[in-house]
């Protein structure tokens, strides 16, 4: 018999991936061409071609034990220093490769935060609508997941309500920014008084409380949007990078944490993370992609396919009806349902071959959430409207 934690994660699997198998069924039956899934976030623009050279350039040219071994649970010494040079620049700061950790991913990087700072029983907050998983990654270390609840009209985070959400018990913030699902990105003067308020707290209850900025969607942005450093706002900061969408390398599994180097009790902070990687399974981040993207820090792919995407979608959505804030980075639109139930709109929904996420998977019920990287010509047929075939959003929002 499996462990009772695991029966209760089983049984909640997530929503978004249950719609991408119901896609892979739908596709079966009616044809991939005639299902419309917008559900799972899987890039759909090709990695850039220097990937597929500085693979090939490495595999002919460095030693082979040394490309294939083992290294430092961190990673690389070389590449973390190659990567602490581009933050630097980045962010006009002054980091070196000691706060650099090599990680299995955005995800196996928050998991190796939160098993260095979670006690049972410490509490996570983060703002809602909010990436799923992190209920589980909090469970996974004893951990509550302290949902605040969102601004609807804005999607910025709700910094009174934070106020109140804080104890004595808060040991992290996470905040997501280009966010899942919104694409909102967190302005400026939103996270100067997060910041503010943290700072506050910690003096007040006399605790360190450690903000988690998740940032996978760093690079795809919009309309010459900024991402805002949050290093730059608050000391007790972590940065987990993610190349899965900046170079469409999901599978790769492979990304970073940038540690600010006056984070309270660094050399411990750092020692656990690289102990937590070894411990938690990962060992290391895979090394060949460790070498590769240490050769790519400023290759992109084509956002302009994403921004396509976004406008022809939102446009769409838009004229029809629906309330949308228009994304400025990301992959995903995510509207207020028509009916007050999201999660039957989006089981109505599959009757269309139409595949959508309700926003109660991300703790925003009465909103659904569509992912756009898909091809251009699938969001156009979606919106195809004809008596024999109609669209459903179109159909619900005219009924």
């Amino acid at each position: 018999m499996i462990s009772n934690k695991m029966q209760s994660l089983v049984a909640n699997s997530s929503v978004i991936r249950a719609m991408f198998d119901e896609g892979k069924r739908l596709s079966k039956i009616y044809g991939e061409e005639n299902v419309f899934d917008f559900s799972l976030g899987n890039p759909n623009v090709e990695p850039p071609e220097v990937i597929k050279e500085s693979i090939k350039d490495i595999l002919d040219n460095e030693v082979a034990s040394y490309v294939h071994g083992y290294m430092n649970n961190s990673g690389f010494e070389d590449v973390r220093t190659t990567i602490a040079e581009h933050e630097s620049k980045k962010h006009g700061m002054n980091i070196s490769f000691e706060s650099i950790v090599m990680t299995v991913g955005a995800a196996g990087g928050l998991n190796i935060i939160f098993k260095t700072l979670l006690n049972p029983g410490d509490e996570v907050i983060t703002f809602a609508p909010f990436f799923g998983e992190y209920r589980a990654y909090s469970a996974n270390y004893d951990a509550n997941l302290v949902v605040v609840e969102p601004d609807i009209d804005t999607f910025e985070p709700n910094i009174e309500a934070l106020k109140s959400a804080i104890t004595p018990k808060t040991k992290i913030v996470i905040v997501n920014s280009p966010n899942n699902p919104t694409g909102v990105i967190y302005s400026d003067a939103a996270l100067t008084k997060l910041a503010e308020v943290l700072k506050q707290k910690e003096e007040e209850l006399g605790i360190d409380i450690f903000l988690i900025s998740d940032e996978p969607y760093r690079e795809i942005v919009y309309d010459n949007a900024e991402v805002p450093c949050l290093l730059k706002y608050y000391k007790n900061t972590i940065i987990g990078y993610s190349y899965s969408k900046s170079l469409s390398l999901p599978g790769e599994r492979i990304g970073y944490l940038v540690v600010h180097p006056e984070i309270a009790d660094f050399g411990d902070v750092m020692g656990s993370l690289n102990v937590a990687n070894r411990i938690l399974g990962f060992v290391n981040a895979p090394s060949l992609f460790q070498r590769v993207v240490a050769k790519n820090l400023n290759a992109e792919v084509d956002v302009n396919v994403y921004k396509k995407n976004r406008d022809a979608l939102y446009n769409h959505l838009v004229s029809i009806g629906f309330e949308c804030v228009k994304p400025q980075g990301a992959f995903y639109l995510f509207p207020r349902s028509p009916i007050a139930d999201d999660k039957k709109f989006c089981e109505d929904a599959k009757q269309f071959n139409l595949l959508l996420v309700p926003g109660s998977a991300f703790g925003c019920p009465g909103h659904f959430r569509l992912s756009y990287c898909i091809s251009y010509e699938k969001i156009i047929n979606s919106q195809i409207i004809d008596n024999k075939n109609p669209s459903y959003l179109y159909y619900i929002t005219s009924e």
